[in-house]
């Protein structure tokens, strides 16, 4: 019973901030008595502190405590084709210090060592140690193969299907580690702190390298039987006939993803188009072969929504990746396409959080990990 009072007061400190033990009391209707020797307990285990007074109206001032931060920290991974971005987190959501790097890595192997070096200097850089680290979580594309250890459904990234690479992350990046589809933990930071909060059922589309679809259920991320719900690369965008190879990285992903812009807008005549944010830095400058380039794609990503939407009927689509930075070009062609062939039309916007989606979301599963394994450890050593 010591140790629910215990990880009630502290749930509370940590979701309504610094309180007095009066406040307390009454916000978890525990006696005053109860509430001190459970405030006591924490302070002792390190879990809450005092951080100031508070008048209570009467010329007294009583202590304000609250969850300390300090307890614990989180490490969070975002592994992409062109980029690796780290960072560590106090359990107040501080983020204390932060590395974003190319990936220039071109083997599995390679890559592993690349990330666990920047997972060492950061981790370094904030004056911790890998014992203040207690949960780690790492953002990818594909899916986490539990069997084979490995991910699949991972193309853009040269091998990463290879049995055995969960265990050299683990070994590079430390225990307790939760590996995650990128585009999954997109979807709950855009849930929690961006475009899509509270909604109920959400997509996370995102299109950069690869194409990829987070799904939110009743703030729940929505798997499927096999953890590739959301791998819509796959959709079959047109297929005339069946048969030959299924290319690596789908069809749909092919026809949507950044480099199939530049292919686009090179077919339209736009020849000295390099990139995608190229492609659209010439469209928001009135060229019109960029622009009809961008209403190609905004074509394609309205299939995609389309073919989504009947079926899992989705509230709100979050655009993000790095096409998400257009959205000031697509997002109303997208809404006319779509009306223009499916009754079924969603809310498109464009994300917040934008190169932070991936931390964000792995900060937010980190911290709700973390927040009851500190207690656990700490409390039992107290």
């Amino acid at each position: 019973m010591r140790r629910i009072n215990q990880r009630a007061v502290l749930d509370l400190l940590r979701r309504g901030g610094p309180a007095t033990r009066p406040q307390v009391a009454k916000d978890t209707g525990l006696s005053k008595p109860t509430v001190s020797q459970a405030l006591l307990a924490l302070e002792a285990a390190g879990l809450a502190r005092a951080t100031g007074h508070t008048s209570t109206g009467t010329g007294r001032s009583a202590v304000l405590y609250e969850a300390d931060p300090t307890a614990g920290y989180v490490l969070g991974v975002d592994i992409g084709r062109e980029h690796i971005r780290v960072a560590v987190s106090d359990l107040g959501r501080t983020m204390v210090a932060r590395r974003d790097a190319r990936n220039t890595a071109r083997s599995g192997s390679a890559l592993v060592a690349s990330v666990g070096r920047l997972a060492r200097e950061i981790v370094a850089e904030a004056g911790l140690t890998d014992a203040d680290i207690v949960v780690r979580v790492l953002g990818s594309p594909g899916v986490a193969d539990p069997a084979k250890r490995c991910f699949r459904h991972a193309p853009n990234l040269p091998g990463w299907g290879k049995p055995g690479l969960l265990d050299d992350l683990e070994a590079a990046l430390g225990p307790d580690l939760v590996v995650e589809n990128d585009a999954n933990l997109t979807a709950v930071g855009e849930w929690e702190s961006g475009a899509a909060r509270g909604a109920s059922v959400v997509g996370c589309l995102m299109i950069g390298t690869g194409v990829g679809m987070g799904l939110m259920v009743d703030g729940r991320v929505f798997r499927g039987a096999t953890g590739a719900a959301g791998e819509i690369g796959y959709l079959p965008y047109g297929r005339t006939q069946s048969g030959g190879e299924v290319p690596a990285r789908g069809h749909l992903e092919e026809a949507t993803a950044a480099q199939s812009v530049v292919r686009g807008a090179r077919e339209l005549g736009l020849g000295t188009a390099k990139s995608a944010r190229e492609v659209f830095r010439l469209a928001r400058e009135g060229d019109e072969l960029a622009q009809r380039a961008v209403r190609v794609e905004a074509d394609r990503l309205a299939y995609t929504v389309a073919s989504v939407a009947a079926v899992v009927d989705p509230e709100l689509i979050v655009l993000g990746g790095g096409i998400g930075t257009a959205a000031d070009l697509l997002l109303d062609p997208i809404d006319r396409a779509l009306r223009s062939f499916t009754p079924l039309v969603p809310t498109v916007v464009q994300g917040e959080l934008g190169d932070d989606g991936v931390l964000t979301g792995a900060m937010s599963v980190g911290l709700r990990a973390a927040e009851g394994l500190v207690f656990e450890r700490r409390v039992g050593a107290a």
